[in-house]
């Protein structure tokens, strides 16, 4: 039987206030997208409002038309579907900026979709034969202070969490001393023994020489990395970063929209690890071809996700049967909103560690009835036409109901 692509719904949801804080977990897009009666949700990792846009908004020519033209009413058989329909919207919407975050919440429920019509969970789909443990980094913001930023580290140790990434906040606009005041704290947090990653939040642009004065701090506090020193698209200054470093590596990709940028860093960057998120490269497909390609260079593969468990079961989908690319991003300090888009979270088990789930799809289920606290009302009138009117996750929850019973 052919499946068809009949409807993708886009939830809108965030907190009461959203600050300058840079926390993803502030707001979420969800993606409900159904096929002759089958459901998969997805989450894009972008600014909701402009990635609703770029599915409804009218084209402007051939190769500047809304996603939506690419997705509503094809088929949806098999992976090779998923791919092909990428495909479309890469080359009906080449002109369209949002697509490839819009395209990659509606990627991932596509998967999801597919994994449970198929009773198989993604990462089977790609070709795994069985997921392997990861070991998770708690992800968290440096502290106002160090003395915050040891108390924090402090605190995911006793979750037990065996490594933490601290990032943001004020690292690296201030004083190299100051950074290395921070970074201290953040090794004494985690132990001797643990693992400590940072995250500069491309802090530096493309300025290698305010990179290259923390390079001793960073190896003093035997980081294992130092992530996003600069814009996304800077490879020379990557490169040279790494060419410097003795015992640290150069890691970034979170913001890669498409595959070509995560080559690019690993070939041009040659950053030391690779980190994908599903919700902007353009969903699980292409951050699998990029795990295979890094592993292929010998360059570690991480996830990138600091949201729900939604999104963590989706990143980790890519990666889940690579035995050696062991370490995972895990959302530790999360708003409650993306706590409560699903019903269970990925907990970590006795070991420490985090396995992407054996249940179909994603193997997480949305708790439509926790969001509707959360949820934007958009209506989006072109012309004095609708043409987006906020579907209400209420209705969804409502409709479940009814179906389970």
């Amino acid at each position: 039987m052919t499946m068809r692509i009949d409807s993708v719904d886009f939830f809108y949801l965030s907190m009461p206030t959203v600050t300058l804080e840079a926390d993803g977990s502030q707001d979420a897009l969800l993606v409900r997208v159904t096929a002759d009666g089958h459901v998969g949700w997805g989450e894009c990792e972008a600014s909701p409002l402009a990635s609703i846009a770029a599915f409804v908004a009218p084209r402007s020519h051939g190769a500047c038309q809304p996603v939506s033209a690419s997705v509503i009413g094809e088929r949806l058989d098999s992976p090779d579907d998923i791919l092909r329909i990428a495909a479309l919207v890469q080359h009906n919407s080449m002109d369209l900026l949002q697509a490839a975050h819009t395209f990659s919440g509606i990627e991932i429920a596509l998967w999801d979709l597919l994994g449970r019509v198929r009773e198989e969970p993604v990462w089977r789909l790609l070709g795994y034969d069985r997921a392997h443990a990861k070991t998770p980094y708690a992800s968290v913001l440096f502290g106002d202070t160090p003395q915050e930023t040891l108390d924090k580290g402090r605190e995911q140790v006793r979750r037990g969490f065996r490594g933490v990434k601290f990032g943001w906040g004020a690292f690296g606009a201030g004083s190299p001393a100051d950074d290395a005041d921070q970074l201290h704290a953040a090794r004494e947090a985690v132990g001797e023994d643990g693992l400590l990653f940072v995250d500069a939040g491309q802090v530096w642009g493309s300025d290698t020489d305010a990179a290259l004065a923390r390079l001793a701090s960073l190896e003093a506090v035997r980081a294992t990395w130092i992530e996003e020193p600069f814009e996304a698209s800077e490879y020379d200054a990557h490169a040279r970063l790494a060419a410097s470093a003795r015992t640290v590596r150069v890691a970034g990709g979170e913001a890669s929209h498409n595959e070509a940028m995560a080559r690019n860093l690993v070939d041009y960057g040659k950053v030391g690890f690779l980190q994908i998120d599903t919700g902007r490269i353009g969903g699980i497909g292409p951050a699998h071809r990029a795990a295979r390609y890094a592993d292929a260079r010998e360059v570690t593969f991480v996830n990138h996700t600091f949201t729900s468990h939604l999104a963590l079961s989706a990143s980790l989908q890519p990666y889940a049967g690579l035995e050696h690319h062991a370490i995972c991003e895990y959302p530790a300090e999360p708003k409650q909103l993306a706590l409560d888009i699903t019903t269970h979270h990925l907990a970590l088990d006795e070991s420490g560690t985090v396995t992407a789930p054996e249940r179909p799809g994603l193997g997480v289920d949305v708790d439509a009835d926790a969001l509707m606290q959360y949820e934007r009302v958009i209506d989006i009138v072109v012309d004095g036409r609708s043409v987006f009117d906020s579907p209400r996750i209420g209705a969804i929850a409502s409709a479940e109901r009814r179906i389970a019973s």
